[in-house]
């Protein structure tokens, strides 16, 4: 039996949401209880009555970059697709996930179109890696993230319309906080924030304080293995500077909560918290794998969005709360027909 068996669900079709409502707040928001074990059922519109004077909201403040590619092989015209991944400064070659008939061979080139389709950008294969990626070298000269900005398209995940982004999602895949461009997945959880929502909860006394978390292709690969010791995370770029975890140990250390607004921002300060729980400015490569049995050390609280089916962020919310009151708390989604994953509603874990 694989152990990922105990992380498995049914969810009806029709439940995964192929858009985000016109108002994000007016999501729905359950709200777990660890200590009473009880699940209650609100919005994230109401979480200026939810939460208490002085707890601190965690945010990842990533930005999305437009990191998919679309366009045709030159020589063949046959259609090609591509997810940007890194690019080397001190070569300006680029590194990404390729998708085409047949194997791309050094010298190939590829013509990448704009959404418009009006113009292109010509990248040429130089090598493949290990893993099967491309190493490419873009022929027009400008920064990786301002040829993606003008070349790319925000890479929805494949459950939201196959894929396929349209304009809208240029602004609503993207937390109203991005600052830091890396990422290329959204940290969906912050998705339900507005600006007003903020001056609500600066209102009754609730701060908010950024950390960043670069979410990577890792985001896309379901859990492969059999057992859960057996997988290997993808490795992420984080960062944490002084003064927020300054303000964070300063919280703790009054009793109140921190509260984390996404898994990535909970791999963000349990990476950088030492043994007792004490955060200090902390810049590197996770690839920390949070599951059951694991002791969290800097967060107390955590509003994510619902996960899908053996993923790694289903066994990281379980390991959080309990096997039994997830299984519980997804179960009553379902039956009282709760919006999943990147554009549906949202769970509050106290």
């Amino acid at each position: 039996m694989s152990d990922l068996d105990a992380y498995d669900y049914d969810l009806p079709r029709e439940l995964i949401a192929q858009q985000p409502l016109r108002n994000r707040i007016d999501a729905r928001l359950m709200v777990v209880d660890r200590a009473s074990q009880s699940i209650a059922h609100h919005h994230v519109r109401d979480l200026p009555e939810i939460l208490s004077a002085g707890d601190c909201l965690v945010m990842n403040d990533s930005r999305v970059v437009p990191a998919r590619l679309v366009g045709f092989r030159t020589e063949t015209r046959g259609r090609w697709q591509g997810l940007f991944l890194r690019s080397d400064s001190a070569t300006g070659c680029w590194e990404v996930l390729s998708k085409t008939r047949g194997k791309l061979k050094p010298g190939d080139q590829l013509s990448v179109q704009d959404r418009n389709a009006r113009e292109s950008l010509t990248l040429t294969v130089l090598a493949r890696t290990e893993e099967g990626h491309a190493i490419v070298r873009p022929e027009q000269a400008g920064e990786a993230a301002d040829l993606l900005e003008q070349y790319g398209r925000i890479p929805i995940p494949p459950y939201i319309r196959d894929g396929q982004m349209v304009d809208s999602d240029v602004a609503d895949y993207q937390t109203v906080y991005a600052r830091h461009r890396g990422s290329v997945a959204a940290p969906t959880a912050g998705l339900h924030f507005t600006k007003e929502l903020f001056e609500s909860l600066h209102r009754v006394g609730v701060t908010g304080h950024a950390v960043t978390l670069h979410v990577g292709l890792g985001t896309f690969r379901p859990i492969a293995a059999d057992h859960l010791d057996e997988h290997q995370m993808h490795a992420e770029w984080g960062q944490i500077t002084a003064e927020t975890a300054e303000a964070l140990n300063a919280a703790h250390d009054a009793g109140r909560r921190r509260i984390a607004i996404g898994t990535t921002s909970v791999r963000v300060l349990e990476s950088a918290a030492d043994e007792r729980g004490r955060l200090s400015a902390w810049t590197g490569m996770t690839d920390l794998f949070i599951k059951p049995g694991y002791q969290f050390r800097a967060v107390d609280a955590l509003m994510t969005n619902f996960h899908l089916p053996r993923s790694t962020l289903l066994v990281l919310i379980t390991a959080l709360a309990g096997r039994e009151l997830i299984r519980r708390a997804y179960a009553e989604a379902i039956e009282q027909r709760y919006r999943f994953y990147s554009y549906g509603d949202a769970m509050l874990i106290l």
